[in-house]
């Protein structure tokens, strides 16, 4: 059995990026999910190599900081001085002196760049036995971009920067992606021999194949099947460019294993996002980090969902969620708002403009509208109703409220946490609930109505609600009251019709002093 490859990769992360005109470095820019340094480390990943290098200069602090949550196993190694690709290679295997087998040296900002092809071109390389193989790319424009130089047989002859490349030389199309594999002693060997007469008074890493050459020593090309994904990035149009192409790709990966995107152009899914088949996807809606979203699912319009899960057949309409779960069958939206920790149960239900942060509802219970839970517990089979607010923060703690299963709570409620809501409970509307209320029992907490005969005519004198009193005042007790169009009949109609939809009135209606409890 033949033994296992030894290999090292080695990151070029250093460059200040200055056309980027950020206070960020270029590395950390980040790109549907990843930074431009990370979509590079995942795509070298799959090489299972010893030791990854990290070569860091320009906001190493931060780049080192990225690699910690990122990558702990990378080594951050750092060029103080940026004085080349040749150079920042030689510091990153003093870092490793131990280092042998193949060494894959990478740029920091290829974020489109496919394992497949660090694997071919690794696999290529081995297989040559080549002292060093250089991923190359037919472009269209090769402008700003190192040229391969090929003598008469067709083998590579040299690199050259386009600085420095004759006018033939600038007219050739096959580039340098920035990947190479090298054989790491003969790599080490020749580092040291390269020179700074360039017109940078730079040590190119490009100069180590014209070396090999001359020394007699084999070196391959290896041209990558989709130039896209040697695309380099310099500023932030060419970001944008980069953006498109993964969206594009990602979105294109996604519609092939069975998920129905609505509208490509305006769908955003990050590559560490998750859709499965038979989901739809609707117009201008983001997937971002480790969302997932199962079978049969519709999300959008609208959407952002960042780190939520959303269970399968569940529903999110022109709604945001962060770190929320959304369970099998449930509903949310339009309009909606699902901070980290919130999470909804199978079938249940979160309505236009509700707010839940750090709560559970339960299966099949319902928030339908114009809502704040917050810090709150929701059973099974229970109805919230309107314009409730889940009174959570008495100004220097967070306190939890507990709403049973099968409970009614009536609209403009206020639950003043600590509290608790008995199973099958109800309140009253208009209620604030600072008492626990049984299980079973109404929870009525509001002052009975007075009336003041008279107080528009002596204290709005002069107004046309003034008017308006006084004509109603004339006309008697039992007027129909100015504009009301509705006639008896409608009337006795829309009683009828709340009948069939809220059932026995008695039950949400149980006295004259407690009123509504719900709606839905």
């Amino acid at each position: 059995m033949s033994q296992p490859r030894l290999r090292t990769v080695v990151v070029l992360a250093a460059g200040e990026g200055k056309r980027m005109k950020s206070a960020l470095p270029k590395v950390l820019h980040p790109l549907l999910g990843r930074t431009l340094v990370g979509h590079v480390l995942a795509a070298a990943a799959p090489l299972g190599a010893e030791r990854t290098v990290v070569v860091v200069g320009h906001g190493a602090e931060q780049v080192r900081a990225h690699l910690a949550e990122i990558a702990p196993d990378a080594t951050g190694v750092l060029q103080a001085e940026q004085r080349g690709t040749g150079h920042a290679v030689r510091i990153a295997l003093a870092a490793v002196p131990e280092s042998a087998g193949t060494v894959v040296v990478i740029n920091g900002d290829v974020p489109l760049l496919r394992p497949d092809t660090v694997g071919a071109l690794v696999e290529a390389h081995e297989r040559a036995g080549a002292a060093a193989t250089v991923l190359a790319a037919e472009v269209p424009d090769p402008t700003g971009l190192g040229r391969i130089v090929r003598d008469g047989a067709g083998r590579l002859e040299r690199i050259v920067e386009e600085r420095d490349a004759s006018p033939a030389e600038r007219a050739v199309r096959e580039v340098n992606a920035g990947i190479y594999a090298f054989d790491a002693a003969r790599l080490r060997d020749t580092l040291g021999k390269l020179s700074t007469e360039n017109d940078q008074g730079e040590e190119y890493l490009t100069d180590v194949f014209g070396l090999l050459v001359g020394a007699g020593e084999p070196v391959a090309v290896h041209v990558a099947a989709d130039a896209t994904e040697t695309l380099g990035c310099n500023d932030r149009v060419e970001l944008a460019a980069l953006r498109r192409l993964l969206r594009d790709r990602v979105n294109e990966s996604l519609m092939r294993t069975g998920v129905t995107l609505l509208d490509p152009d305006t769908t955003w899914i990050d590559v560490t996002a998750s859709v499965d088949r038979d989901a739809v996807i609707d117009q201008n809606t983001q997937l971002r980090g480790t969302t997932r979203v199962g079978t049969g699912a519709t999300v959008g319009p609208d959407v952002t969902l960042v780190d939520t899960v959303v269970g399968a057949g569940a529903s999110v309409v022109r709604s945001h969620a962060v770190q929320a779960e959304v369970g099998p069958g449930a509903s949310v939206g339009p309009y909606a708002y699902l901070r980290p920790a919130a999470r909804l149960g199978e079938k249940a239900k979160i309505g236009t403009f509700v707010e839940v942060k750090n709560s559970e509802v339960g299966a099949g219970s319902k928030v339908p509208h114009l809502t704040y839970v917050g810090d709150a517990t929701i059973g099974e089979q229970s109805n919230i109703g309107a314009a409730t607010v889940f009174v959570n923060y008495d100004g220097v703690a967070k306190h939890r409220t507990v709403i049973g299963s099968h409970a009614r709570t009536g609209a403009d409620n206020m639950f003043v946490a600590p509290v608790r809501v008995g199973d099958g409970a109800y309140t009253a509307a208009g209620s604030v609930i600072v008492d626990d209320v049984p299980a079973g029992a109404m929870g009525v907490a509001r002052a009975r109505q007075r009336n003041i005969e008279g107080w528009v005519r002596k204290r709005r004198a002069g107004t046309a609600a003034a008017e308006a009193a006084r004509r109603a005042e004339a006309a008697g007790p039992g007027a129909e009251p100015a504009g009301a169009a509705q006639s008896a009949s409608d009337r006795a109609a829309g009683a009828r019709e709340g009948e069939a939809i809220h059932g026995d009135a008695e039950a949400v209606h149980p006295a004259p002093t407690t009123g509504d409890t719900a709606t839905d």
